[in-house]
This record gives C-alpha cells, structure tokens and sequence, in this order.
C-alpha cells in the first residue's frame, strides 16, 4: 500500500488475521469512517457470513442512512436496518452525560437477538483505538453485550484508518465524522423528535452553502453554528448571513450565533 507506514500496515495485518478467525458475524454499521473501514476488512478476510445491521431513529439524518445502504451495497454484503426506539426511553430522552449507554445498550442488546435467533458468532462494532481516550458511555454497553472491537484492539487510530481507507479505495476516508443528531444537545436538555428534527434540517441547509463540516448545538430556542474559522466568512457574508437566520428562524429557532471558538468535535464534553 502506497505511503502506508509499516507499523501502520502490521495493525491492519493483525486486524485481518482476528477477522479470518472469525465465522459468521454482525456488525453495528452507520457508514461512517470506522464503521466503513471494519465492514470492507471484513469483507477481505471474514470466511463466512458478514450481516451489517444499522439502526434508525430519529438521531439518525436521512442522507447518512442512504450513504451507508449504497456503501454496503457497493461491497455485496447483507445490509439489514431495525428501529431503535431510545426516545421512549426517559433515561435516554433525559440526556444524562452517560446518554449514548442508554442507545447502544438498546441497539447491541437487538443485535445480541439476531445473533442468537441466526447463529452468527460474533458481534463486532468501530471504536478505534483514540476512543479510548474519550468520553464513551456506550463502551459499557459494548462490553455487557459482549461486544468485539477489532479496530481498538489492533491499536488503529483514527488517522490510521483513514489512511489504509484511501488506499483501499473507501470514499470514507476524508468523510468528516457525523455523530448522531443528539450529540447537539447539552446535557440535561431533553431530546425530542421535533428538535432532532430542526437540528438536521439546520445543518442540512448550511452544508448546501458549502460548509464541510459543522454543528449545529440546539439551546432550546436558541442555534448556536460552529463551523471551521476559514469558514467564518462564509457565514458571515451579509447575503447569506441573513439567509440563514431567516431560515433557521422560519424553523423555530429565535436566537442565531456563530461560535467564535469555531467548530470541535464534542464540545458538548466540554
């Protein structure tokens, strides 16, 4: 593989050699950049059956749903999609600081069903070896449920795998990461449908005028966008300035700032 450091290539060696130990498994798939990369691996190396399974729910944007079924698709494996119901869940909807062990536990609990109800022998998930070093309720939930993690256990980084993604062809590789639609929301602010619902009509809208990557966090009434400061000008052009407040207005928003500290993943952790 071109430009791909040896140690990097030894990791992605010792992932394949756990995944061809494997039979038949299922992974928790949302086609994003760790998710993609474990489904391609073990489609190189898995001897048998290979189920990806995604969850839908309303923390789940329509077009990230559409990418991860054309993706799948693109690698002639079995796509299955459930419906989580983590909003009829109050310790979910509550939006504790452990809010994401409430939705995996839902979700690797319905996994644990299919593969007892089909036989297959493993559950495996994306967590990569710099999630170790975040805030990550869900791990909990993964590791009650018994869930694998090859991509952390081979000790690949997020970096790592976007590069071995671009050598091996996934237009995943230079994706920007797309958490749920939740993670918009301070903690202690309850999560409805309605307001996931205008948090992705909001980010939609800003990605049309070109923006790659941003948030848009939801204080009740109030929008606050952050993008990347070489995008600031973008926003702050006073045409689509005044664009995007009366569209984010004209969706129940009464407040519009832009965040000056610019975009961050997970500054809800803050």
């Amino acid at each position: 593989m071109n430009d791909i450091t040896s140690a990097t290539l030894y990791k992605f060696d010792k992932l394949k050699d756990t995944l061809k130990a494997m039979d038949r498994v299922i992974i928790a798939y949302s086609g994003g950049v760790d998710s993609a990369f474990l489904l391609k691996a073990a489609s190189l190396s898995v001897p048998g059956e290979i189920l990806a399974v995604t969850g839908i729910s309303e923390s789940l944007p329509e077009e990230e749903l559409s990418f991860a079924r054309e993706l799948a698709s693109s690698l002639s494996v079995k796509h299955l999609t459930i419906f989580t119901e983590e909003l009829k869940n109050e310790n979910y909807v509550s939006n504790p600081p452990d809010r994401c062990y409430y939705c995996k536990k839902d979700l690797f609990r319905r996994l644990r069903q299919i593969a007892s109800d089909e036989n297959f022998t493993c559950i495996l998930d994306g967590t990569n070896a710099d999630d170790a070093n975040d805030w990550r309720p869900g791990r909990r939930a993964a590791r009650e449920e018994e869930v694998v993690s090859p991509l952390l256990e081979a000790g690949l980084t997020k970096k790592e795998i976007r590069e071995l993604s671009r050598n091996l062809g996934l237009s995943t590789w230079d994706k920007p990461a797309t958490p749920c639609l939740s993670s918009r929301f301070p903690y202690g602010h309850s999560i409805t449908a309605e307001a996931l619902d205008r948090v992705h009509r909001a980010e939609k809208y800003l990605k049309q005028l070109g923006i790659k990557e941003l948030r848009v966090r939801n204080h009740s009434e109030t929008a606050r966008i952050e993008v990347h400061p070489e995008d600031f000008g973008i926003v702050l052009n006073d045409t689509v300035r005044e664009k995007i407040i009366a569209f984010l207005k004209s969706i129940g928003y009464k407040n519009v700032t832009l965040d000056l500290q610019g975009f961050r993943s997970g500054s809800a952790n803050e």
